[in-house]
C-alpha cells in the first residue's frame, strides 16, 4: 500500500474536479496537504472533508495567473511547513474556439494559467527539494497536448508545454533525487466536461476503448503512484490515463 506519511503536499486547482480528489487522495495516504485555489469557499469545504476524515489540511488562496499571488502563496507555504515534497501542477482553465477567431487574450490567459503558472510555482518550491534531495513534481497535462484538437489551439499547446518541461526539469533535478512526471488525463466526467452536450458525450465515448468516461479518482491514484516510494526509478515519464482514448 502507498504510504505518504509525513510528506507535505500542494496541489493547485484544488477546490474542485481534478485537483480536489488528488488533495483528497494524497490525505487519505498520510500527506498533509496544501490546497491552493481562487474559490476560498470550496476550498474550505475541501479542507473540511479531509480533516473529518482524519487528515491534515490547509487552504491556500492562489491565482496561479498572477505571478505575486505565486510568490506570495509559496511564501506562505514554506513559512508554515518549510518545504513542499509533493507538487501537483493541477491548475488549468480553457477558453476554446477556433483559431481565426481566437482573441490574443484568450491565448494569453490560457497560457499564462496553465503553463506559466506551473513553471513559476516549481520554481518558487524547488530550493527545498533540492536542499533536501527529495521530491516529486507532477504536472496534469492532457491527452489533446498529445493529440492537439480542434478548437483548442492554446489549451493543447499550454498542456504540450507541460509535457516539455516535465521531460527538462527531470533531466535537470534527477541527480538531487526528485522525478518530475507528467498524468495526462483523457476524458475524465468533471465539471470542465460537464458542459458537453450529449451527442459530443457520446460521440468521445466510442474513441475510448474501455467504453467508458475516466474520473476524478482515476487520476487520483495515478499522480499517487507517482508521488511515491513505489515509482522512485520513474522521471520524466507521461502517463496516460485515458482508456485507451491515445497509445503513444
Amino acid at each position: 500500500m502507498i504510504n505518504l506519511q509525513g510528506r507535505i503536499a500542494l496541489v493547485t486547482g484544488a477546490s474542485q474536479g481534478i485537483g480536489r480528489a488528488v488533495a483528497i487522495e494524497l490525505a487519505r495516504l498520510g500527506a498533509t496537504v496544501a490546497l491552493a485555489a481562487r474559490n476560498e469557499a470550496k476550498l474550505a469545504e475541501a479542507v473540511a472533508e479531509i480533516e473529518s476524515a482524519g487528515g491534515q489540511a490547509a487552504a491556500l488562496s492562489l491565482d496561479v495567473a498572477s505571478e505575486d499571488s505565486i510568490k506570495s502563496g509559496a511564501k506562505a507555504i514554506l513559512e508554515r511547513y518549510g518545504k513542499v515534497e509533493i507538487l501537483v501542477n493541477n491548475a488549468g482553465i480553457t477558453r476554446d474556439t477556433l483559431v481565426l477567431r481566437m482573441k490574443r487574450d484568450d491565448w494569453d490567459s490560457v497560457l499564462a494559467t496553465n503553463l506559466t503558472g506551473a513553471f513559476l510555482l516549481t520554481q518558487a518550491l524547488l530550493s527545498p527539494m533540492l536542499r533536501n534531495r527529495w521530491g516529486r513534481i507532477i504536472n496534469i497535462t492532457s491527452v489533446v497536448g498529445r493529440t492537439g484538437q480542434a478548437g483548442q489551439v492554446n489549451y493543447a499547446a499550454s498542456k504540450a508545454g507541460l509535457i516539455g518541461i516535465t521531460r527538462s526539469l527531470a533531466r535537470e533535478v534527477a541527480s538531487r533525487g526528485i522525478t518530475v512526471n507528467a498524468v495526462a488525463p483523457g476524458y475524465i466526467e468533471t465539471a470542465m466536461t460537464s458542459i458537453l452536450d450529449e451527442k459530443v458525450r457520446q460521440a468521445m465515448l466510442t474513441q475510448i476503448p474501455l467504453g467508458r468516461a475516466g474520473t476524478d479518482k482515476d487520476i487520483a491514484q495515478s499522480v499517487a503512484f507517482l508521488a511515491s516510494d513505489a515509482a522512485a526509478y520513474i522521471t520524466g515519464h507521461v502517463l496516460d490515463v485515458n482508456g485507451g482514448m491515445f497509445m503513444g
